[in-house]
């Protein structure tokens, strides 16, 4: 019985060193891959920072002087306007949010008049309305 117990000892060792050599390492779990919770809170954070930051931008933009004027000459309600930024998706937000920022450049920069930077407003206007009619 002792040889017999030794002989399968030493069975499961082979075959257990044989697995091991035969099995390629990429299949063995790791944890390299495994993101830790403070890595997805971190990015959770920063995409919530960066859509406040939009949200921001748009209210900002709907806010100015000419944008207040252009939207009561069009008999709209900038209040009702400024309350539907925070219902756009991240990227309509994201991408209206580079439209107001080249927009303001642009006409700090003297490449609008006012005219123009009226008529983007608007339509700046029509697209949150569109949008939020649509959802």
């Amino acid at each position: 019985m002792h040889v017999v117990f030794k002989d399968r000892i030493r069975r499961f060792s082979i075959a257990a060193l044989a697995i091991m050599i035969v099995v390629p390492s990429a299949l063995i779990a790791q944890n390299d891959h495994v993101v830790s919770p403070a890595d997805l809170q971190r990015q959770a954070a920063s995409v919530t920072q960066t859509r406040q930051q939009n949200v921001e931008k748009v209210r900002s933009f709907l806010s100015s002087p000419v944008a207040e004027r252009t939207m009561q000459e069009a008999h709209i309600d900038s209040g009702q306007v400024k309350a539907a930024v925070p219902n756009l998706s991240d990227e309509e937000l994201t991408q209206l949010s580079a439209r107001a920022d080249k927009a303001q450049r642009d006409f700090a920069a003297g490449y609008l008049n006012t005219r123009d930077i009226a008529l983007i407003i608007l339509g700046v206007v029509v697209i949150i309305l569109i949008i939020v009619i649509a959802h």
